[in-house]
């Protein structure tokens, strides 16, 4: 019998500056030793410090995209990343059901880092009554976890107290990111829905303009580790790490005139 590799699809926008979105999707998935593909949502014109315009593939081509790769290769883990649009997101969600794939990590792309909005306002309420209840867990930034929950977040208090909200009655898992918080010691909260046990992931803030597709990076490590077999709460540990020297070891480089990227590929060249 042939060997297998790990699968994983990220669905998602393209950057062409290699920071974010699939590009930064495929050198994870691949960093983390699985089988990268991808579906294309969105060209998006951008660079390190701006996003210039925004071109959504039609839906009915994303959709074709993913149903030709799942009909062939299958996946063993999916990371959804920028939707754009309700049409979009509804165009996902049929497409996914059929296969019935558990290990789907959904990061809610809504800002780019450079502060540009991704996610059309009236396609938020889609993304949380259709998409957000066939995923297994989803991986807000606080400004996201905001939107989807309706409540400001200032501090590591408030993340405790909203998390749970935005689990969709106890049935989706949440890693609510930290980095927005001005915090020295960051503390990123992850509740299993699973278990229904909170985890505390702490790590002090490393000082570095190199964080452009920070969110995609995390969000594709632990669809990665999904795809491994790990449970959620060793993939999300083993997400958070990679993410945390991702950061540290791309924090010399310069690269573009803003946000640079990680150095996703840190294990193997420097």
């Amino acid at each position: 019998m042939s060997k297998q590799y790990k699968r994983v699809l990220t669905i998602a926008g393209s950057d062409p500056s290699g920071g974010a979105g699939i590009q930064a999707d495929i050198k994870t998935i691949s960093a983390c030793g699985c089988y990268a593909m991808s579906a294309i949502t969105a060209v998006v014109d951008e660079n390190t410090f701006e996003v210039k315009g925004v071109h959504p593939v039609p839906a009915t081509f994303v959709r074709g995209q993913i149903e030709s790769v799942l009909s062939d290769i299958g996946a063993d883990a999916v990371k959804i990343g920028m939707l754009h649009s309700s049409e979009l997101i509804m165009a996902v969600k049929e497409a996914l059901a059929p296969y019935n794939i558990r290990n789907i990590v959904l990061d809610p792309v809504m800002v780019a880092t450079a502060g540009n909005d991704l996610l059309k306002q009236e396609a938020v309420r889609t993304l949380q009554h259709e998409l957000i209840p066939l995923t297994r867990i989803i991986t807000p930034n606080i400004p996201e976890a905001e939107v989807l929950s309706g409540q400001k977040i200032g501090s590591k208090e408030d993340m405790l107290a909203v998390i749970k909200s935005l689990s969709c009655n106890n049935t989706i898992s949440v890693l609510l990111k930290a980095g927005h918080l001005s915090d020295n010691e960051l503390t990123d909260i992850f509740y299993n829905a699973e278990t229904r046990e909170i985890l505390e992931l702490k790590a002090l803030r490393i000082a570095s303009q190199n964080t452009h597709g920070t969110g995609c990076t995390l969000s594709s490590a632990l669809a990665s580790f999904l795809a491994h077999g790990f449970s959620l709460d060793e993939s999300v540990r083993k997400a958070k790490e990679y993410m945390t020297q991702a950061i540290l070891h791309g924090a010399d480089y310069g690269i573009g005139k803003g946000h640079g990227p990680v150095h996703h590929f840190f294990s193997f060249w420097k």
